[in-house]
Formats: C-alpha cells, sequence, structure tokens
C-alpha cells in the first residue's frame, strides 16, 4: 500500500474539516449581527427557537462547505 496517498487524504480532510469550522463560526457570528437579539444570551436562557435555527444554520453551512471541499478533491 502507498501510504503517501493516505497521509495526502488525511491532510486534505484534516484542511477541509478546519475550513468547514471556520465558515461554520462566520456564519453564527453574521447571524448574531444580523438579529436584533444576542445568539448567545438567548440560547443561554433555554430560547429553543433561537437553538433550532442556530442549529440549521449551522448544519447547511457544514453540508454547503464540506460538499464543495468534498468535490474539489476529485
Amino acid at each position: 500500500m502507498d501510504w503517501s496517498i493516505a497521509i495526502i487524504n488525511f491532510v486534505y480532510a484534516i484542511v477541509g474539516c478546519s475550513i468547514t469550522l471556520l465558515f461554520m463560526a462566520a456564519g453564527y457570528k453574521l447571524f448574531d449581527k444580523l438579529t436584533p437579539f444576542n445568539t448567545h444570551d438567548e440560547l443561554a436562557k433555554g430560547n429553543q427557537a433561537v437553538g433550532t435555527v442556530v442549529a440549521a444554520m449551522i448544519i447547511g453551512v457544514g453540508i454547503a462547505v464540506g460538499l464543495v471541499i468534498g468535490m474539489g478533491l476529485n
């Protein structure tokens, strides 16, 4: 087995994961800036509506960026 291919794929996975996490954090920050309330405070108070929206946003950004990175590897 050629280990160089496995190592390159592992590096691609780590880089892709890092980029995806950065975009998720940026999306959360942007969402926090665009809404008239403090998202962190609302989540701390247990606001399930805000939690659902934030979860959906993070999942959506993760899927979109993950697909773009994954398709770019092929």
